[in-house]
């Protein structure tokens, strides 16, 4: 029995690990930009979490719509390409053999071998093979705007609960350090674990996260003290 050689890449992954992380790096730094602001600027602990909540349900709405819009544009051009790719197959056959045998020729292939390739896979999935080798579309990396939403919204949820949660459980005292700290500490897990899963290196994506994390908290703390304080 001949044995199966499987391999798991990288790229498979671009498409959940996009979301995710923009989604969950989104939840965290806004409502803990939110939360610290409003700290500073000397609010109730009541008021600090009915913020943060209202963050969380706006920003996951927020992001939910943003990337559906986002992806449902891309995925709008790609059924558009690939119906006129379909509509091409229909009416002028031989001169899309034509074009897929030039991409392969263009790859090294010789003229004979290139045509019989082009032959071979047209008439498999002729669609499938100008879908890829022609627009460069693929269905790892086709474009799912439900999917993006939805993963979007979640990992908002999820990195937007810690600063709250930090709110609820801290002293009245030292609401906005224990938000920063929980939040960095947040940040720089979130940092590595995409990282580590996209195949980069982890320091490297830990402390650029942790920079703008603590660079959007620093701003909002700044106004909030100066609101604050003209308040």
């Amino acid at each position: 029995m001949p044995h199966r050689h499987l391999e798991s890449h990288k790229s498979e992954r671009i498409g959940w690990l996009r979301a995710t992380v923009l989604g969950a790096n989104d939840g965290v730094i806004s409502v803990a930009s939110l939360v610290v602001g409003v700290a500073a600027a000397g609010a109730s602990q009541q008021s600090i979490l009915l913020t943060g909540v209202a963050g969380l349900v706006a920003g996951a709405m927020s992001m939910a719509a943003g990337e559906y819009v986002s992806v449902q544009s891309q995925a709008d051009t790609e059924g558009a390409d690939l119906a006129r790719e379909r509509r091409e197959l229909d009416e002028q056959p031989e001169r899309e053999l034509e074009e897929l045998a030039g991409i392969y020729r263009a790859r090294g292939l010789d003229a004979a071998l290139a045509h019989q390739v082009a032959e071979k896979l047209m008439a498999g999935d002729a669609l499938g093979a100008h879908a890829r080798e022609e627009l460069g579309i693929t269905e790892t990396l086709r474009a799912r705007p439900v999917q993006a939403a939805l993963a979007s919204a979640l990992s908002f949820v999820a990195g937007a609960i810690v600063p709250i949660v930090t709110v609820w459980q801290a002293p009245v005292a030292w609401v906005a350090e224990i938000s920063t700290g929980a939040t960095l500490l947040t940040l720089v897990t979130l940092g590595a674990t995409a990282a580590y899963v996209g195949g980069a290196p982890v320091a490297r994506g830990a402390l650029r996260v942790v920079f703008w994390g603590a660079l959007a908290m620093g701003l909002t703390a700044a106004v909030g003290k100066i609101f604050g304080a003209a308040v």
